[in-house]
């Protein structure tokens, strides 16, 4: 283990969080166009900061920021890191954001299209995840992980951890496309926001699901039990902020601007619902470290066995 790139991978995920805030207050302060060009603001490398500006422009210094953050990552994987799949990770991850720069740049080049926008925030978690994931696997308590005896649940713990990771990710698609689907001054569509309350009520139950199982099945195994707390922790806070932002978001277009109220809490509901994602995916990634596929199958070959012989036992 690199202690060095293990640091650096983990500021590069900090700095990304820091990057999907900027974006929210982006959208929340119905920033978006602010200025028609891209990449240069107002034709400018570094406009005055007045008014939107500061939002959208804010916005795309840091998005370079992360970007030249994630060229250093690549290249300091790729020279101290000897496992070929995360060296494959580190270049996704450069990928991944050159992707996200441009479809930032056509978001304003095609006045904020919902498609493009919301491709955009969701490539923004995927980043988050990549860069969250570079840092778990490069992390000490990766390298020096043991396996966990066999369970004895009915329901292997890694598919739970999966299901409510694919859950949270399809609720995030669709609190996007709810967040850029009308601007301040609008009300939100009616089924979107059923839709997303239904999706919440599925996150709820499959994350709920996964992490009682995995305080109730490792007891005393923090390496699971912590990112499992954590994100249940973080689930409640999400619900909390959810019903928040909606009340708030209810008297908007009566408003003569985006107020800070609103902008505030929203703001949190988007940054709170990256974290229950990546804390799920921590959680997610270490089932698998701990508890290989193999596991389950060899404990079902045992017992099928063991009942195959009591079985013969009882004949003769």
């Amino acid at each position: 283990m690199n202690r060095g790139l293990n640091f650096f991978a983990i500021f590069v995920a900090c700095a990304t969080f820091f990057l999907i805030i900027a974006g929210a207050l982006v959208t929340s302060n119905d920033a978006g166009l602010a200025t028609p060009d891209w990449p240069l603001s107002n034709g400018q490398v570094f406009p005055k900061m007045v008014g939107n500006l500061f939002w959208e422009h804010g916005h795309r210094m840091v998005a370079t920021t992360v970007g030249m953050l994630t060229i250093v990552l690549m290249i300091y994987i790729l020279r101290k890191e000897k496992r070929a799949w995360v060296r494959k990770l580190g270049v996704f991850a450069l990928l991944a954001v050159i992707a996200q720069g441009l479809l930032g740049g056509l978001t304003v080049k095609l006045m904020l299209p919902l498609a493009v926008s919301t491709a955009h925030a969701t490539l923004a978690q995927l980043f988050f995840c990549t860069t969250v994931s570079l840092a778990v696997f490069t992390s000490r308590s990766w390298m020096q992980a043991t396996p966990l005896p066999e369970e004895k649940g009915v329901h292997p713990l890694r598919y739970l951890c999966t299901a409510a990771l694919v859950a949270i990710f399809l609720q995030l698609i669709i609190g996007a496309t709810l967040r850029h689907s009308a601007t301040w001054d609008q009300h939100l569509p009616t089924e979107l926001i059923l839709l997303h309350i239904g999706g919440a009520i599925v996150v709820t139950m499959a994350l709920g699901k996964a992490g009682l199982t995995v305080l109730r099945r490792h007891k005393g195994v923090t390496f699971l039990t912590r990112p499992a707390l954590v994100a249940l922790v973080l689930l409640g806070v999400q619900l909390s902020l959810g019903i928040a932002a909606y009340i708030t978001r209810l008297g908007s277009p009566d408003d003569p601007q985006p107020l800070n109220p609103m902008i505030t809490i929203t703001v949190a509901h988007v940054a709170c619902g990256a974290l229950v994602f990546v804390s799920t995916i921590v959680l997610t990634l270490r089932t698998y470290r701990v508890l290989p596929a193999r596991d389950y199958s060899v404990q079902s070959s045992s017992f099928r066995l063991s009942a195959e012989n009591s079985s013969l036992k009882a004949e003769l």
